[in-house]
């Protein structure tokens, strides 16, 4: 398996609950930024499951030299990026804060998707996993940069979906709503409508088996979400969500 941004508690716990339902990995490819962190995971799967990994240093905001990924081979991809940013007023017109959230959560993510999504490809197997989120449904106020961001990546994966759909690779597009994790540490959060990492790697980890396309983490998003997305736009606007 490849994990990128395996940092993420998501990716953790879907790693786990892979091997907890017996799951087989020659090897675990541990993309990282944060070597020392996702170590100490690495040192975690192997005393408990014996499961052989590897940490890679990768870091989206500098050139990125995929000659180091030659070796790199598998048939699940799981993509765990994500960055939420300052979503606030001044977070909006600070053009570092702006520019962070797009690179890190699509422009300089496609080139490694694309990457390994090419290796799939030639073997004809395989199935790549994309944590998006529900922001990226209908842009809101409350986090638009963010949410636009992840909207692009959503039809990223849809449209990488149907292009390999013919090459044997199944590509599944996961959406979370709120989560409890350290991105959102902080945030006022419903908790009705807040999953752990547990939560979600369970309904990520079904939604792989099924081979399902789309898959909410808890399924009252989907409703939500489509009650937000059909509400007329004159309504729309003067609404703060």
């Amino acid at each position: 398996m490849i994990v990128l941004g395996s940092t993420s508690e998501v990716a953790q716990a879907f790693v786990e609950k892979a091997l907890q339902e017996g799951e087989k990995f020659e090897k675990i490819y541990l993309f990282t930024s944060s070597k020392e962190t996702t170590e100490r995971f690495a040192r975690h799967i192997d005393v408990k499951f014996l499961q052989q990994s590897e940490v890679i240093e990768i870091d989206l905001m500098k050139e990125i030299d995929y000659n180091k990924f030659d070796h790199v081979s598998s048939n699940v991809l799981f993509c765990a990026v994500g960055y939420l940013g300052d979503g606030t007023e001044e977070g909006l017109y600070d053009n570092r804060n702006t520019e962070r959230i797009i690179n890190i959560n699509y422009s300089k993510l496609i080139p490694v998707m694309n990457y390994f999504a090419q290796k799939f490809e030639s073997r004809r197997s395989g199935t790549i996993i994309g944590l998006s989120s529900v922001a990226g449904d209908r842009g809101r106020q409350s986090n638009f940069i963010y949410g636009s961001a992840k909207a692009a990546f959503t039809a990223y994966l849809s449209g990488l979906r149907n292009y390999l759909f013919e090459k044997k690779v199944h590509v599944l597009t996961i959406k979370p709503g709120f989560m409890a994790t350290k991105m959102t540490e902080g945030l006022p959060l419903n908790p009705k409508l807040t999953a752990t990492p547990k939560q979600a790697a369970d309904c990520i980890y079904k939604a792989f088996k099924k081979q399902k396309n789309v898959a909410y983490v808890l399924p009252v998003w989907s409703i939500i979400m489509m009650i937000i997305r059909n509400i007329p736009e004159f309504i729309f606007k003067k609404l703060k969500l």
